[in-house]
């Protein structure tokens, strides 16, 4: 990981920072991990009924043909 460099403004106060693209594609990776194990924690914290997943994909398809339905 390289120093960061910061732009100021008038006054000399740091109000952005430069990143390198790779640094900036790795921070981006690593907050997307992050929130799959927070919907993760939250998920198994939750007093939920547990489904199958193919039975959840199916019941999501079915909302979603049921909506297109209903719009039409």
């Amino acid at each position: 990981m390289t120093e960061p460099r910061y732009l100021t403004n008038e006054a000399g106060k740091r109000v952005a920072v430069l990143l390198d693209i790779e640094e900036y594609e790795q921070i981006l990776d690593k907050l997307e991990e992050l929130d799959a194990i927070r919907a993760y924690d939250e998920a198994k914290a939750a007093d939920d009924e547990v489904i199958p997943f193919e039975q959840a994909i199916a019941e999501i398809e079915n909302r979603r043909k049921t909506q297109v339905r209903q719009t039409s």
